[in-house]
């Protein structure tokens, strides 16, 4: 997360402005902006570490333009035709014959158990964990993606570097920085690694709170 999307703590954006309560969607589309992801990813030619880094993909230009929504629709398009789900002209509303993954679209009845059984990411894994609760451990100085050159990554920037505290071992779970590029799951040990905010940024408004990370143990070193 080294580009424009890497916007975790960068000062000058702005307070974050909380949602009214019991407000969830601001606009009708947004609610089936939602929908459709959902429905698209559900034909499995994508994970969730792909659709991510795919929204991270959109030029700097678009991503600074486009709201939380349109991010979302446009890195979608951009997946549908990459994966062949469909044509660009299908796209533009070009009639075609029926697509062969048409048997496997989400039924509206289905909806509701779909959604329930989420997409669980722990797996079993080769590697042991090296931290426990309670550790103290330091994340790498440079929080690019180690397997692709400007790949996706969960390590924030804001991160970099920075001496935090092993609050939760949460077992192995699926590695995004190589799931995201169809490299294999690659599973590894996560943690919960708790930060105050201090260490984080020279002048926080509130030293005295923290920021819990979930992190992967190849973003880990013990501190020195």
């Amino acid at each position: 997360m080294t580009r424009v999307h890497d916007m975790g703590g960068r000062f000058g954006d702005g307070p974050v402005v909380p949602e009214p309560e019991g407000e969830v969607f601001q606009q009708d589309w947004h609610a089936r902006a939602l929908a459709v992801t959902l429905a698209a990813g559900s034909l499995g030619q994508w994970n969730i570490d792909v659709s991510r880094h795919a929204r991270e993909r959109l030029s700097p230009k678009d991503y600074a333009r486009f709201s939380y929504y349109e991010k979302w629709m446009a890195a979608l398009a951009d997946l549908l035709v990459e994966t062949g789900v469909v044509s660009k002209s299908e796209l533009t509303g070009d009639a075609s014959d029926a697509s062969p993954l048409a048997a496997r679209r989400l039924q509206a009845e289905n909806v509701p158990r779909v959604l329930a059984a989420g997409g669980p990411a722990d797996r079993p894994s080769d590697i042991a964990p090296l931290f426990s609760t309670g550790d103290i451990v330091q994340t790498r100085k440079i929080t690019a993606n180690r397997l692709v050159d400007g790949g996706h990554t969960r390590l924030p920037r804001y991160a970099a570097g920075a001496v935090g505290k092993v609050v939760r071992y949460h077992g192995a779970h699926v590695l995004p920085d190589s799931a995201a590029h169809r490299l294999g799951e690659a599973p590894e040990p996560l943690y919960a690694v708790a930060f105050a905010a201090s260490e984080l940024w020279a002048h926080p408004e509130h030293a005295g709170d923290e920021v819990v990370l979930d992190l992967w143990q190849s973003y880990l070193e013990p501190a020195s």
